[in-house]
């Protein structure tokens, strides 16, 4: 990049960040509509030329990011170019992670919270990962694209349907991918479902549920840095689902959305929030800080999402109330159902590779009733009666062929059980083969939207809200997302 291009791409991206923040920040009642023409062409099926190396630059390495850089220091076909923190500590430990893994030593970028946009005049990069407190999400993964590089970007990638719109009309006008980093849609048991779901095994579609129920509380804690420094604010500023992908990632793409179908509107209610105002009573001296907050974020909340093609998704958010993790992870069809937390399966019409199994094992329970005298409910010969909890019969007959070729590499690199890191390889491989890459900016965007659009529904009274068609009208004729391997 010359000097007087370097210049001018500065004094464009400030001016686009400092809207993007603005817009971050700014009230959750956010209107839908907005003008049908792009300023480009779709990015659906987006396939970017062919890489013989991934150029890296990083911005945020404070905990997801540093993870980002271990990962990739085990993947093939990439460099390391660039690390950028505003913590100085954060930005060594990584630079050291890369220098011990053998890589040449990256360029650092620290000492300004615009330390940033230097890093994106290097002409070495070829995609930016980026790992930063979520008002900065999109405005960063903007002014990546403007600098014409891949903007790869943690979860929720926006905020407001302001920020869902600009990155998918920076995506259309700079011909850049922007993929959201939704990890669960790598974990082995989401790809098996992906799998039994493309394969018919559910039957039509009907139903599906997503969550991210993960109590945080003890995140109030951390005061100076780390998640809970920023994400604690979070629940002064909304009342709705503060962070929807985790769940909806996986069976959106069990649903084909954005491929074959799409959210048509949603209504959200919350509970009261009462359970962050109580831990901070608790854990915290009258006169701190965490006690004058005033917290109006349901410490449940509920989002019920109607599609163009009819099916319905539950979306739950609490990382509040004291309960056990989940996510939900639950898929319906005429033919039966998937549910994770813990994961069972119940199919009226067992595919011939488990029938055996069901078999014996229902001649097993009734020889036991029979010999018992009678004594209970007689056992049903109905696999849909009751929930199969073994999941290694089906994983050994239904796990994803990506799981397969890279899982064992996976779990041993780990991250969440892998997904981190599979999710990661996967990036480099569609990037380095000329593939589309499985989530693209629509994704992004309609995945993102839940968050302010549940916070419009409950100020509303649950009314219903439209979600905008990110795609503009391509999800009609958008091709499903591929079993990979």
């Amino acid at each position: 990049m010359s000097e007087s291009n370097r210049r001018n791409f500065l004094k464009s991206v400030v001016a686009v960040g400092a809207a993007g923040i603005a817009s971050g920040c700014a009230s959750t009642v956010n209107s839908p509509t907005t003008p049908l023409n792009s300023q480009g062409k779709s990015v659906m099926g987006l396939v970017a030329p062919k890489m013989d190396v991934v150029r890296i630059g990083f911005i945020g390495v404070g905990q997801r990011g540093s993870g980002h850089v271990k990962h990739y220091c085990h993947i093939d076909g990439v460099e390391i170019k660039a690390i950028c923190d505003t913590d100085t500590e954060a930005l060594a430990r990584s630079i050291e992670v890369v220098e011990k893994s053998g890589f040449k030593t990256p360029a650092s970028y620290s000492g300004s919270k615009s330390a940033y946009r230097e890093m994106l005049t290097r002409s070495d990069i070829d995609i930016v990962i980026i790992a930063t407190p979520w008002a900065l999400h999109t405005p960063m993964s903007v002014e990546t694209m403007e600098s014409g590089k891949h903007a790869f970007v943690e979860v929720p990638a926006a905020t407001t349907i302001e920020e869902c719109w600009q990155l998918v009309n920076t995506a259309e006008r700079t011909q850049k991918n922007c993929m959201m980093m939704e990890n669960v849609c790598y974990g082995r048991n989401e790809l098996m479902v992906l799998n039994m779901a493309r394969q018919g095994l559910f039957g039509d579609l009907l139903h599906g549920e997503a969550a991210y129920i993960h109590e945080l509380r003890w995140q109030m804690k951390e005061i100076e840095g780390s998640t809970g420094s920023w994400r604690t604010y979070w629940h002064t500023k909304m009342d709705g689902n503060l962070y929807p992908t985790h769940g909806l990632g996986p069976v959106s793409q069990y649903m084909n959305i954005n491929r074959g179908d799409r959210f048509d509107y949603l209504t959200s209610t919350s509970s009261p929030a009462l359970g962050r105002k109580a831990y901070a009573a608790r854990e915290f001296p009258a006169v701190h800080e965490r006690n004058s907050l005033n917290f109006i974020a349901g410490d449940m909340n509920t989002t019920l999402i109607k599609t163009k093609n009819g099916r319905s998704i539950m979306v739950q958010h609490d990382t509040t109330t004291p309960r056990p993790y989940s996510r939900h992870n639950y898929i319906q069809g005429t033919n039966g159902a998937f549910a994770g937390f813990p994961d069972r399966i119940a199919l009226e019409n067992v595919p011939e590779a488990i029938k055996k199994q069901y078999d014996e094992k229902f001649q097993t329970d009734l020889a036991l009733w029979e010999k018992s005298g009678s004594k209970g409910r007689k056992p049903s010969h109905a696999s849909f009666h009751h929930w199969d909890k073994d999941m290694a019969k089906w994983q050994a007959e239904f796990d994803h062929p990506l799981w397969t070729r890279m899982g064992e590499e996976a779990e041993h690199n780990g991250g969440h059980g892998g997904m981190d890191f599979l999710m990661l390889w996967r990036m480099v491989y569609c990037l380095r083969n000329g593939e589309a890459l499985d989530q693209d900016v629509y994704d992004a965007a309609a995945w993102s939207a839940i968050i302010p659009l549940s916070a419009d529904s409950v100020t509303d009274r649950s009314n219903s809200k439209d979600v905008p068609d990110f795609t503009r009208g391509a999800w009609q004729s958008a091709k499903p997302l591929m079993i990979i391997s």
